[in-house]
């Protein structure tokens, strides 16, 4: 099952990632958190899908989406970054298991933070952000994605990290076990992680050595 949206605008939030915003499919719903596979409607384009994940609200009446661009790569997130009003994109069916458990501790790398925009947004909308933080983890300044939107729902809860350089506001450094068993006091909670690979199968395993239950860790590879 797929469904077709047109892209209304599209503009930059920071230097390489993009906010697209289409018309919302009636029939297409998601959960905050949940993803679907998106492709291009252009012929050779359609059977190319990549999972991305919805960064509006299941209410709301446009459907956004906030993209990463990887030039280097020379695929699907180059194309879509080059896309104009009016072209049109094909939504598969929704999935995901990184959906919200209650309060705990949000762990990113990079674009791995699209899955919680969502997620944070509702939260906010339902006055709910009590006893949620979040640790956010990028190279340099320019690299972090909506960093007054969180700054604002979360305060002195919001940690962001920088691995490349050095600025007030900020620690240089990486999420290591040094860093998680200074800035966590209860492995008891929910954690939520998601980036790279690498970084998500670090960060769970370190969660688990200090005694995060399994079922409490949901995580998702951005």
């Amino acid at each position: 099952m797929s469904d077709i949206a047109t892209l209304l605008m599209s503009e930059f939030v920071t230097h390489d990632v993009k906010r697209f915003v289409l018309e919302k499919p009636a029939d297409f719903t998601f959960a905050p958190g949940q993803g679907a596979l998106v492709a291009i409607n252009q012929p050779g384009l359609r059977e190319d899908g990549h999972p991305f994940t919805p960064t509006s609200l299941t209410d709301d009446k446009v459907l956004e989406f906030t993209i990463k661009g990887y030039p280097e790569h020379h695929g699907l997130t180059e194309k879509l970054h080059a896309l104009r009003p009016g072209a049109e994109l094909v939504l598969g069916d929704v999935f995901g298991t990184l959906q919200y458990q209650g309060p705990g501790v949000f762990i990113a790398g990079g674009a791995g933070i699209t899955p919680f925009i969502a997620i944070f947004r509702q939260l906010a909308r339902e006055g709910k952000l009590a006893g949620h933080s979040l640790i956010f983890s990028n190279k340099t300044r320019d690299d972090v994605i909506l960093e007054k939107e969180f700054r604002h729902y979360l305060g002195d809860r919001c940690l962001f990290t920088l691995t490349r350089e050095s600025a007030p506001g900020y620690e240089k450094r990486r999420i290591d076990a040094s860093f998680l068993k200074e800035k966590i006091h209860d492995f008891r909670q929910a954690f939520y992680v998601c980036g790279p690979p690498s970084f998500v199968e670090g960060i769970t395993q370190l969660l688990q050595t200090f005694g995060a239950k399994a079922d409490n860790v949901v995580f998702e590879q951005g």
